[in-house]
């Protein structure tokens, strides 16, 4: 039987086979010409001290024990083509495999996405970087695979469901990603590779029997006694099923106010809402490193840090390590910051969002809204921004030590955001409470990660789509919605999740669910 280790060795051991084989003889006390093979379980860095050191749990089997390599399989889809349909709405994380497991358990999805495929979105994420034309369908938030497929691909999850974890990985190693996935603990696909995955992960769907259906937007849910009998697309089509999958994702303001027009039971919730910030790569290697020069044994450094300002948090969020940062904007007339990094993080910049936590009571200026109170306090952040950067997607920046002088920097540097930068005193973007806790919530960051405050980082404005300003509200047993009998919101943008990983799991959950709901047995 192989043993199984824990180690802890410099990075340059972890990088070199030889170097690891021979640590790893030390150890388990042979020669190492019998060792025959060291599996990596999980690795991690830990550089809470000046000497860095990598964590592993491997796998060691000696010369005389039969090592198989694991050749990662997907499961048995089977063909669906006349079983019972169920209607997914978005082809997201959670919508996709949702469709997956549906086929698993003998049913056929139709997936409805609005916007286009993983090709066909690239043209209008040129548009809106280029010409700052915004395509309400398609762009960075929607299209095949939703935000993630040209937001990062980070995998990591705080869901302490690790079995369920673990499966959506070695789901996406079976379409294509790479096995590390399996072992970082922070596991990252990267822009430039995710798109295949998903394209494959599409094909698979059509080639069991179960549809996609692009460029296809829901206008209208067909009910009948308070349960779902099809929808109504932007063409006059009426697709009918009575079981459906909402999972549109956080962007889609227009589903949010039909639910609210059709008076099917919707609810404000709080999220987080600031600005991005952006250093150089360089720079964050150095603090948490704690070197001059990072070589080429360890990734880009990322961070992560919370402080608490004036009772709220405020915290990093969706951290981009040699990344860059991209324009997010779903509508006209607004402007929405995210970040992205490709699968080498490579880039010459490092961001990430750092946001403060909201109230039910900062959406009372909104209150005849109702449950949209917050995404009108969301929406008119993101136009105030659109209109104080001179009416395109150029985006509001400042230096960030000059933010908290409430100084307007003279100059502002090329930074990764490719439609541009209009220098502005960040608190015209937002409410005064909450550019007085980033004010001294940066201050706080200087004082826990020394050189962090400094002018060479820009901060651009806003980051405001870090989760749902609403929530579907849904039975927990069941997962259908509280008041409509065959609808299951479902993944980020009805409240349930909070990035690919999670929102994946919950697509998993919905669909079985409506096996069980079916009498069909699950796996």
């Amino acid at each position: 039987m192989p043993s199984e280790l824990q180690l802890q060795v410099s990075p340059e051991i972890a990088a070199n086979e030889s170097l690891l084989y021979e640590n790893v003889a030390k150890l388990v006390r042979v020669s190492t010409k019998l060792v025959h093979k060291v599996v990596i379980l999980k690795r991690s860095i830990d550089a809470r001290q000046k000497a860095i050191k990598v964590n592993l749990k491997v796998l060691v089997y000696l010369i005389d024990e039969k090592y198989t390599e694991q050749k990662m399989e997907l499961p048995i889809y089977k063909n669906v083509s006349n079983k019972q349909e169920v209607i997914i709405v978005g082809a997201g994380p959670a919508g996709l495999f949702a469709a997956l497991q549906l086929i698993e358990l003998g049913l056929k999805p139709i997936v409805i996405e609005r916007g286009k495929d993983v090709r066909g979105r690239r043209r209008d994420l040129k548009a809106i970087n280029v010409d700052h034309i915004v395509n309400e369908d398609s762009n960075y938030c929607f299209g095949e695979g939703g935000a993630g497929t040209y937001s990062d691909g980070k995998l990591y999850t705080r869901s302490k469901k690790r079995g369920d974890v673990d499966r959506i990985l070695k789901l996406l190693v079976g379409f294509g990603a790479t096995p590390d996935i399996l072992v970082e603990a922070h596991p990252h696909i990267g822009t430039n590779k995710l798109p295949q995955i998903i394209q494959d992960i599409r094909d698979k769907i059509i080639e069991c029997g179960g549809k996609v259906l692009f460029e296809t937007r829901v206008i209208d849910f067909i009910l009948k006694n308070n349960e779902i009998q099809g929808v109504v697309t932007q063409n006059g089509d009426t697709i009918a099923a009575n079981k459906l999958i909402l999972a549109t994702g956080h962007s889609a303001r227009d589903i949010f106010e039909l639910l609210d027009r059709k008076k099917i039971l919707i609810e404000a919730k709080p999220f987080a809402i600031g600005v991005r910030a952006e250093h150089p790569q360089e720079l964050i290697d150095k603090i948490q490193y704690s070197c001059d020069y990072r070589g080429d044994n360890l990734p880009p450094a990322a961070y992560s840090i919370v402080k608490q300002v004036n009772g709220r948090g405020i915290y990093s969020f969706c951290m981009c390590p040699g990344g860059v940062i991209a324009p997010c904007a779903t509508s006209p007339g607004e402007v929405v910051t995210n970040g992205w990094s490709p699968s080498k993080r490579d880039q010459a910049t490092a961001n990430s969002g750092i946001v403060v936590e909201l109230k039910m009571e900062d959406f009372k200026p909104f209150a005849k809204f109702g449950a949209l109170a917050g995404m009108e306090f969301q929406k008119s952040i993101e136009q105030k921004a659109w209109h104080l950067a001179g009416q395109t997607q150029k985006v509001p920046a400042q230096r960030m030590i000059d933010f908290t002088q409430n100084k307007v920097s003279a100059s502002i540097p090329k930074t990764s955001y490719v439609p541009g930068t209009t220098s502005v005193e960040m608190g015209q973007v937002f409410p005064g409470f909450l550019s007085q806790i980033m004010r001294e919530g940066f201050k706080e960051f200087g004082k826990a990660m020394r050189g962090y405050m400094t002018n060479d980082s820009i901060l651009h404005a806003p980051e405001s789509r870090t989760s749902s300003p609403v929530r579907i509200p849904r039975n927990n047993e069941t997962l259908e919605h509280s008041q409509i009998k065959g609808l299951y919101p479902c993944g980020e943008g009805s409240g349930f999740a909070g990035g690919i990983i999670s929102a994946a799991i919950d697509g998993e959950k919905c669909a079985l669910k409506i096996a069980e709901s079916l009498k069909i047995s699950s796996l």
